[in-house]
């Protein structure tokens, strides 16, 4: 009879961590709607925050000071885990919407050609060249592989564990480099991106395909606000590239990160050490949690959670539209069904073919079908879901994700600032990498 009594109880306080949790968001991103855009003058260039960077550091905020508030009205542990399992699915709302701008604007993404597809060779190798030498300049050793070799994301994590354990140090850099891009990774992109756009140095485009580093959250942060500093036309083209060099990095990026990325780290690791290498107090210690201290998974959620998922993250968006940008239509009720419908029919095509390709890509090409010309009604699907903005869609993920990130900081504390600093140089590198060679061949 206990255990009977028990399952309701359990799911009765789920179900409850999810409506505080969503309650939450709501309120989070009404307020960042609301701050709006803010531009902090730096030197020749600014630092544009936008709602999204605001709705990221706001959830952050709540769930620090969660335990200081009066009774059960913060967000503890349990809705900042499930905030984590949520962002997943709610993800595929905004993957929906970009292959919706892709499948339109097929023209603008063949014809960047060259660019396009050797900037994928910035994201793998622009890691290594700007942070393996900072790296090991300062006093950081073989924990100097992983962290530097890709931006570390699950892909890499599941490379680095079964090439040397991540009880090892190549183990406990790439968990350092995860820790830290999940925490500050959407921040930080975003305010690099928004800086090195105002410098009016690189092509909107050519920074467009930076942005798409294979971390769905990240490149969210980062084109919006590349975005945000165009024009209407030139900003759905930099979200049309962001989207496409999302999408090659998220399938070839494992045979990259294999065998490019991580046999230059090691070769330039052998090679660098014995010349710059120094050995501090900081080479003794450990300079990262351990396996068992970091959130490497967060619990699977079933088809009524990933609907749930996706019900909150488009009411949101229509908020955000709202509130934001003064748009609320039938129109935009029609759009984001449409995104509802695109996630779902790219997760069941996932669940059927075994998960063999990510969802993110299943989604992705279903969306585009929706809106390239082989479809009778993509002229009508593109009006419909054109009523929603782009950049309201990235800020109920980015506040899912500000919600989450209090429960990894007792891991966070114990990283060293260097490795920290390591892993900030590695994400930058990743980005420029790519804008360099894009930038190139464009």
């Amino acid at each position: 009879m206990q255990h009977i009594e028990a399952a309701p109880f359990v799911d009765q306080k789920a179900t409850s961590a999810t409506v505080k949790l969503y309650l939450w968001a709501a309120v989070i991103l009404v307020v960042a709607e609301l701050i709006g855009s803010v531009s902090i003058p730096i030197g020749p260039g600014k630092v544009v925050l936008l709602p999204m960077v605001w709705a990221l550091i706001l959830g952050a905020c709540i769930g620090i000071v969660s335990k200081r508030l009066p009774g059960t009205i913060g967000v503890d542990l349990r809705p900042q885990v499930r905030a984590a399992s949520i962002l997943q699915p709610a993800l595929l709302i905004f993957i929906a919407k970009l292959g919706l701008v892709v499948g339109g604007s097929l023209p603008v993404v063949f014809a960047s050609g060259w660019a396009l597809l050797f900037q994928e060779f910035g994201h793998f190798v622009g890691t290594v060249l700007l942070g393996l030498p900072v790296a090991l300049l300062l006093g950081i050793k073989r924990e100097a592989v992983g962290a530097t070799f890709s931006v570390g994301r699950e892909p890499s994590l599941a490379i680095i564990g079964e090439r040397y354990g991540m009880d090892s140090p190549e183990g406990r850099g790439v968990l350092a480099e995860y820790l830290t891009g999940t925490l500050f990774g959407a921040l930080f992109i975003a305010i690099v991106a928004g800086f090195l756009t105002s410098l009016n140095v690189f092509s909107p485009l050519s920074l467009a395909m930076g942005s798409g580093i294979g971390s769905g959250s990240m490149m969210a942060a980062a084109a919006g606000a590349i975005a945000a500093q165009q024009s209407p036309e030139v900003a759905q083209q930099v979200m049309t590239l962001a989207a496409a060099s999302n999408l090659i990095t998220t399938t070839i990026g494992t045979y990259f990160t294999l065998f490019i990325s991580l046999p230059l780290a090691v070769w330039g690791y052998r090679f660098l050490e014995p010349i710059i290498g120094r050995t501090t107090k900081a080479s003794q210690a450990a300079h990262g949690p351990s396996h068992a201290e970091v959130s490497l998974e967060t619990v699977e959620l079933g088809w009524p959670g990933k609907i749930s998922a996706w019900i909150a993250a488009s009411a949101l968006a229509l908020t955000a539209n709202y509130v934001g940008y003064n748009a609320l239509s039938s129109d935009a009720f029609a759009g984001v069904a449409i995104m509802i419908f695109a996630a779902f029919v790219g997760e069941a095509m996932c669940a059927f073919f075994k998960r063999k390709l990510p969802a993110v890509c299943m989604v992705s090409v279903v969306a585009m079908l929706l809106t390239s010309p082989i479809c009778p009604w993509a002229d009508e699907i593109s009006r419909l879901t054109n009523s929603v903005n782009i950049l309201a869609v990235i800020t109920p993920m980015l506040t899912f994700a500000g919600l989450s990130i209090a429960k990894d900081l007792p891991a966070f504390r114990r990283l060293g600032w260097r490795i920290v600093l390591v892993s900030f140089l590695a994400n930058l590198g990743t980005f420029v990498g790519a804008v360099l060679i894009a930038e190139l061949f464009h």
